[in-house]
């Protein structure tokens, strides 16, 4: 018994660490596809204009100019983003808490997707119902919050997107929830996708973008503020993302 139990403590364990050899090689993978992409398109953009043909053009200058400005913007988030799981990981990440208006904070960052909706003839819903929407909270890391989720959500949707945002006072504190009408998930996605490095996309296949750090970041940087975050979702029928923080963070 004792032989069988040590044997089975050894799959288990090599098990998981196989597992985690997998995933952080697919991270290197998407990692590398990642910071790829926006420094060669920053090179094109570059060439174009040291092209004097086209760089004569104020119009194609403004362009290709504009190219470059929002390629390094994504190429900065990236680096950034794993930058500050790192810190969190060290323990190192220090929250600056102020009363901030959780739903002026909600409202700004659905407001930088109303063009990418626009186009894909999608749009957000907010129904902001909580009466008391000032808690500490770290604007910059919330704010990196309700952008993952919301960017989540248009990423992970083979439908015209339709997301919508809900808050409520609960005795607790406040609950803001993000939904989308998406791929959904399945149950054993569901129970992995706040791990780090872990997608829903396998493999080397980019058919969806990121690193696998968005959901473990959103959940580490809620725990920091004493919250929780859970998920609801059913395959092909969309996904429910549910924020709650404590009212020992309200004003």
């Amino acid at each position: 018994l004792m032989v069988v139990a040590a044997f089975i403590l050894t799959f288990q364990i090599i098990f998981k660490q196989k597992k985690l050899s997998d995933m952080k090689e697919d991270f290197i993978n998407n990692m590398t596809h990642e910071l790829k992409t926006p420094i060669a398109t920053i090179s094109i953009a570059s060439e174009m204009l040291r092209d004097s043909s086209i760089s004569a053009s104020e119009e194609n200058r403004s362009k290709y100019a504009g190219i470059i400005f929002e390629e390094n913007k994504r190429l900065y988030n990236h680096v950034e983003q794993v930058l500050q799981l790192a810190r969190l990981e060290k323990g190192e990440l220090q929250l600056n808490l102020e009363d901030r208006d959780l739903h002026q904070i909600i409202t700004s960052t659905s407001n930088h997707f109303q063009l990418i909706l626009e186009e894909l003839n999608g749009k957000i819903e907010l129904n902001l119902n909580a009466i008391h929407s000032i808690f500490k909270v770290d604007e910059m890391h919330f704010t990196n919050i309700i952008n993952n989720l919301i960017d989540n959500a248009v990423k992970y949707n083979d439908k015209t997107p339709l997301i919508k945002i809900n808050t409520l006072n609960v005795p607790v504190g406040i609950q803001i929830e993000v939904s989308d009408n998406g791929v959904g998930l399945s149950k054993e996605d569901q129970h992995k996708i706040f791990d780090k490095f872990y997608r829903v996309s396998k493999g080397n296949v980019h058919d969806t973008k990121g690193f696998g750090l968005g959901l473990s970041y959103v959940k580490s940087i809620i725990e920091k503020h004493n919250g929780e975050i859970k998920v609801e979702s059913k395959l092909k029928e969309g996904s429910k993302f549910t924020i709650l923080l404590p009212i020992d963070n309200k004003n």
